[in-house]
């Protein structure tokens, strides 16, 4: 996994790394599978098969190892959205490659998870993964960023961004369920939907954060 470093060599450093592993492998696929408000701390070290103490040696909570995950999440996307961002001098091209990342990244991490799953036919993440969470707050954030700096048309940054946010989410969710997972599909159509929507804008600067 892509948590997971060269184990130390202490055999109880070692042991350490696999029962953290254990447990950030068995929240990914809880969350995954019946969502973060649903599950309890139970339901994450029974899919571990440690004890109880053990999990509370490394975690106080879910919401610890919630962060955990997402910051691991956001540490493997954030320096590929901020390629992207130095790749694409128009917004209209910024889109459509973050959309790309957002929805490889998404396909990606389903994959990880469903190959644990081989014998389960069009198995796919009925929930949203920490992991997942924080690149789409990188991208929110990017979105931002670009109609700040001007880059983007000077429409309402929050409703711009939080419907962007939301196509990708649900378009996203959709590409994970069929089969095969078609990336560009999900990328061509998002991109279209978003920039044909910018047209109709109404071209109206955001209020200042301290107007609000």
């Amino acid at each position: 996994m892509s948590h997971l470093a060269i184990l130390p060599v202490g055999k109880r450093a070692q042991t350490k790394v696999q029962n953290r592993t254990a447990i950030l492998d068995a929240a990914r696929e809880v969350f995954g599978e019946i969502g973060y408000e649903p599950c309890t701390v139970r339901d994450i070290i029974r899919r571990t098969g440690l004890a109880a103490g053990t999990f509370y040696n490394y975690f106080k909570s879910k919401e610890e190892v919630f962060a955990a995950l997402a910051d691991d999440g956001a540490r493997r996307f954030a320096p590929i959205l901020k390629a992207l961002r130095s790749q694409n001098a128009d917004f209209e091209g910024f889109v459509r490659a973050a959309l790309q990342a957002y929805f490889q990244f998404l396909a990606d991490e389903h994959q990880q998870w469903a190959d644990r799953r081989e014998a389960e036919e069009h198995l796919y993440v009925h929930g949203q993964t920490p992991e997942m969470e924080a690149v789409f707050n990188e991208v929110r954030a990017a979105i931002l960023d670009e109609i700040a700096r001007g880059a983007a048309p000077a429409a309402d940054a929050d409703y711009l961004a939080g419907a962007c946010i939301a196509i990708a989410r649900e378009v996203g969710e959709q590409m994970v369920s069929r089969r095969p997972v078609d990336v560009g599909g999900a990328t061509a159509f998002s991109t279209a939907l978003i920039l044909s929507g910018l047209k109709g804008l109404p071209q109206a600067q955001s209020k200042p954060a301290s107007a609000r």
